[in-house]
């Protein structure tokens, strides 16, 4: 691009009118290329995200199995989900400082290749080596998820305003919690195929072969991604900036010079919220599709037979909502539609636990999945729209939570049922989480 020097003040020099069209030529031209490199990340996110759900929903459609191989208890078992997601706070923590000093490109093949690490040796041994391999998988994706999340976010955002510079802020909005939507509808693709394949294979004594696959197309994954070109690493200098409800990131750029310390950053209530609704929804979401399909094997013979495919009911409403999402965030506001979320997730796992059949789990749990759809999409949006690039930074604590909670959550529910011998009793656990989250939403913040 033409480097032109402009006054503020004093008009263009005729020579400066004169080039000005190349100028604009250029610009257009770099808009183009930067338009097609936007278009092959998000595919390449959307991609990698297909094998995370899988990865991430593993060990609900896994557990009656390895219950079984290994004699665990629901205490041992539990210590599964703490293993995979301890080791994700891990990662996310490694990934907020990969973001920070190197950029997105390291994030993403280090996540990738110890996802595929994990995968391919869950099988292989003891319970003590398949506790090592969900810790490696674990790792991998602490690193991929918060990176996938918020590249999607920031280049839906430069996108929007690319397209689109004078839409109102609501459309921007809507345009991000969208991209991560559909994101996130990849994910919940995976984890679909998650539960229908172990399933099978497992039927048909196949399912080394099936978890080899997922390794394979990890490792092919890693190779495509190597040279992609993903946004520079954000300046070292730069420190997160309390970005007001309503306005957006480039609003606020008039103010970095002032930005606020972290201590000042955690007087602001916002940071709280967003810490509670990252330890508490991803919690509550993963004890769901964890147990639920040792919860059906408890509920008789026909249950027992569709256990390790009873969490694809959850994951297809979950997919089915973040792929109508789209369209709903075109027509309500965020909040309605969290609101509406919370409330249905609670209503669907009260279902569950009140009508302890196989036919109310699953009517349950299509209610359960299709109201927690959209939250979490709409939750990194939302941290986006806030914090700008900054959010990498952020992203790190508050995604670090989003792996305590998954961590905590499922082994309570283990605990609790082991303690009480019922499990019904664990999943209050997640209901109450939901409740929780549905009256934080009930106030605006």
């Amino acid at each position: 691009m033409l480097n032109l020097p402009l006054t503020r003040g004093h008009p263009l020099s005729h020579d400066q009118r004169m080039t000005s069209p190349q100028a604009d030529l250029s610009h257009s031209s770099s808009n183009r290329s930067s338009s097609s490199s936007n278009r092959k990340l998000i595919l390449a996110g959307q991609i990698a995200f297909l094998p995370t759900g899988i990865l991430q929903t593993l060990l609900g459609p896994m557990l009656p199995i390895l219950i079984a191989r290994w004699s665990l208890n629901d205490t041992q078992a539990g210590n599964l989900f703490l293993v995979q997601f301890l080791v994700s706070l891990a990662g996310v923590q490694l990934s907020g400082l990969l973001l920070t000093r190197w950029g997105y490109r390291p994030a993403f093949l280090w996540g990738l290749l110890l996802m595929a690490c994990g995968v391919s040796t869950l099988l292989l041994g003891s319970s003590a080596l398949g506790m090592a391999a969900v810790a490696a998988y674990g790792l991998g994706l602490g690193l991929v998820v918060p990176s996938d999340n918020l590249l999607i976010a920031e280049i839906g955002s430069s996108s929007s305003s690319d397209s689109a510079a004078a839409s109102q802020e609501s459309s921007q909005r809507s345009s991000r919690a969208s991209a991560v939507s559909l994101l996130n509808f990849f994910w919940g693709v995976g984890a679909v195929f998650c539960s229908l394949m172990v399933a099978w294979t497992a039927a048909h004594k196949l399912l080394p072969f099936f978890l080899g696959s997922v390794a394979l197309f990890l490792l092919l994954l890693a190779f495509a991604m190597r040279n992609l070109p993903f946004p520079a690493a954000a300046s070292s200098s730069a420190t997160p900036a309390i970005i007001p409800a309503g306005s957006s990131p480039s609003s606020s750029s008039s103010h970095s010079a002032s930005s606020p310390s972290w201590r000042e950053l955690a007087k602001s209530p916002a940071i709280w919220i967003f810490a509670a609704i990252f330890f508490l929804y991803p919690g509550a979401e993963t004890a769901v599709g964890g147990w639920i399909g040792s919860y059906v094997s408890r509920l008789g013979s026909r249950g027992a037979a569709i256990a390790s495919m009873m969490p694809a009911f959850f994951w297809t409403a979950l997919t089915v909502g973040r792929a109508l999402g789209t369209i709903f965030l075109r027509h309500f506001s965020e909040r309605s539609v969290l609101r509406a979320g919370y409330g249905a997730g609670a209503a669907g796992i009260g279902l569950m636990l009140w009508a302890p059949t196989l036919t109310g789990v699953i009517g349950g749990a299509l209610i359960t999945g299709l109201g927690f759809a959209t939250l979490y999409p709409i939750t990194v949006a939302r941290l986006s729209q806030r914090f700008g690039v900054a959010a990498r930074k952020i992203g790190s604590v508050l995604f670090s939570l989003a792996a305590v909670g998954p961590a905590v959550i499922p082994w309570m529910v283990g605990v609790i049922s082991h303690s009480t011998g019922r499990l019904g009793a664990g999943l209050l656990v997640p209901l109450g989480a939901t409740v929780i989250l549905f009256v934080v939403h009930l106030f605006e913040w």
